[in-house]
């Protein structure tokens, strides 16, 4: 396994783990058990109560260069002079777009699973969960997803209560 690919399953279980905490928290609901899966079934599946449940999981950021430097990656001194700039003017229009990016992306994918979830994790320090109650109601998630819900957690750490941004139910 390269050191990418485990960088990924590291930061997609981690992930897993502080939804299904804040999950239980929040709705009382126990997730317990994650596994990874190979490609073709989402990331990880765990148990919800007695019941199988899989998740794709999907991190977002302004760009690729923010991502870089969450990741730990070097950066130019004209890359860091961007994120800085971004930083000082943060755009709801930027996080609305990169989130339906994000969600038009995992939208075309199919999944052997009978039932799954996508959860997106904010990894962008630009955006917090208020920016994401004003751009909620501007999405539009593409027909035919193959979600029965998509979760997003606010916040790197997982403190806010998850938010729902669909659900077949």
């Amino acid at each position: 396994m390269s050191d990418s690919e485990a960088e990924k399953i590291a930061l997609e279980h981690d992930a897993a783990r502080r939804f299904l905490r804040a999950y239980e928290r929040y709705y009382h609901i126990p997730m317990r058990h994650i596994w990874h899966n190979q490609p073709a079934k989402p990331d990880v599946s765990c148990y919800m109560e007695s019941e199988r449940l899989d998740i794709e999981i999907a991190h977002l950021y302004a760009n690729e260069h923010e991502a870089m430097a969450v990741l730990g990656r070097p950066l130019s001194l004209d890359i860091q002079r961007q994120l800085a700039q971004l930083a000082l003017n943060p755009d709801t229009e930027q996080l609305r777009y990169a989130l339906s990016k994000l969600l038009s992306a995992k939208a075309a994918k199919r999944y052997d699973s009978k039932r799954v979830w996508l959860l997106i994790r904010n990894a962008s320090t630009l955006w917090h969960h208020q920016d994401f109650l004003e751009v909620k109601p501007q999405l539009v998630l593409a027909p035919g997803h193959p979600f029965e819900q998509i979760w997003l957690l606010t916040d790197w750490q997982g403190t806010h209560e998850p938010l729902q941004l669909y659900s077949a139910k």
